[in-house]
């Protein structure tokens, strides 16, 4: 139990209990009296929470959306700025923007379900990534704007991304945003089956 008191595993964990906070699940519950986890997609993001309580209250489902997109986004920088501050190694760093994302998408709250970590995974990348994550935000904004498909939006953004970080930082270990690619690119496996038979909902 001695790991226990090692800054670094505190960090870890912390990463991915507060990763875990299934806000959009919260936020619905709470304002809008809805269980986005047996509506919509299933998923606990921002983008089912908005679909779903657009349904009853298409003012309220803005305000929830957001919120959850930005809670989503800022409990993985949380951790990343207090360990960040307190003087941890960039590989420790890195450790905890992944742990974020799995916290996000494999929560301990849920029997290890969650969402679809884009939110999450955009937030620790602004943190650890800024300009890789400025390129994807744009892609992301772009395919938002005009193709208006969430999961194609978000999975073409995150391509940008790992390219864009081999490009700008070549020299760095890339094994941190692959995984973060990969846990992302997972949980868009149904998304990516609809797509492909052509039965992926828009957002209007």
């Amino acid at each position: 139990m001695d790991f226990l008191f090692n800054t670094n595993a505190q960090f870890f964990i912390a990463a991915y209990l507060i990763g875990g906070i299934p806000f959009g699940l919260l936020l619905a519950k709470k304002y809008a009296d809805l269980d986005v986890k047996s509506s919509g997609s299933g998923s606990i993001g921002a983008t089912n929470v908005l679909r779903v309580v657009k349904e009853k209250d298409p003012s309220l489902a803005k305000k929830l959306g957001i919120a959850t997109l930005a809670l989503d986004a800022l409990k993985g920088v949380f951790i990343l700025i207090i360990a960040y501050f307190a003087g941890v190694s960039e590989a420790t760093l890195w450790g905890i923007a992944v742990l974020s994302v799995i916290g996000h998408c494999f929560s301990p709250y849920l029997n290890f379900e969650g969402g679809k970590g884009v939110a999450t995974g955009l937030g620790v990348m602004m943190f650890m990534l800024p300009l890789e994550a400025i390129v994807a935000l744009i892609v992301w904004a772009f395919g938002a704007k005009f193709i208006k498909i969430s999961s194609l939006s978000s999975l073409t953004a995150l391509g940008a991304l790992i390219i864009a970080s081999f490009i700008i930082h070549p020299d760095m270990a890339h094994a941190p945003v692959i995984i973060i690619g990969f846990i992302l690119f997972y949980k868009h496996i149904p998304n990516i089956i609809r797509l492909l038979k052509g039965e992926e909902k828009r957002v209007v």
